[in-house]
């Protein structure tokens, strides 16, 4: 990861080079040793910029639990935003359809399923329909950082996200910004 300055970003992300990310379908789970490593990796990049993580279940819901918190700030919300995602998805398939690696109404019958993993495709469905950039720092090798751009931007807020590459996402936020979460 490089640095540059990012005009209208997080200014904590303003720090992170926007690297030229192609999107690829990975389905396998990796070891427990590439885990491990991809995790620290992930820490490490968390504390080189100033951030920390709002851990979120592993559920099976954690894409939609981790906008939730984003959009929401609480991952309590993630049943609305998986279901405004699929809206979006059975709305437009004519943006989504070219980028589900099977058939697409076989993956609509999926996506609303509570526990089914969210994707690349239910990422930019999120920025599309909400209007907002997401920022994902990630424990990939070869790319810290991704940016997902909606169609249309309606708003200058940023939504940012880690992942713990095919294991978990995160929502994440500068150190001392942390939510407090109230126990009711």
């Amino acid at each position: 990861c490089r640095i540059i300055n990012l005009p209208g970003g997080c200014p904590w992300f303003d720090l992170i080079l926007l690297l030229q990310h192609v999107p690829k379908t990975n389905g396998d789970i990796p070891s427990f040793d590439e885990a491990f490593s991809d995790h620290r990796r992930l820490l490490d990049r968390l504390v080189l910029y100033g951030l920390v993580e709002l851990k979120v279940n592993g559920d099976g819901n954690c894409q939609f639990r981790a906008l939730s918190d984003q959009f929401y700030r609480t991952p309590e919300h993630h049943r609305f935003v998986r279901q405004q995602v699929v809206n979006q998805l059975e709305s437009h398939p004519e943006i989504y359809a070219g980028y589900v690696p099977m058939d697409y109404r076989e993956y609509l019958k999926k996506m609303p399923k509570i526990g089914e993993w969210g994707d690349h495709v239910t990422l930019q469905a999120a920025a599309d329909l909400y209007g907002v950039k997401i920022f994902i720092l990630t424990s990939f090798r070869d790319t810290c950082y991704i940016e997902i751009l909606p169609v249309v931007q309606k708003s200058n807020r940023v939504i940012c996200l880690s992942f713990w590459a095919e294991v978990h996402y995160n929502s994440i936020y500068p150190e001392g910004e942390l939510p407090v979460v109230e126990n009711r």
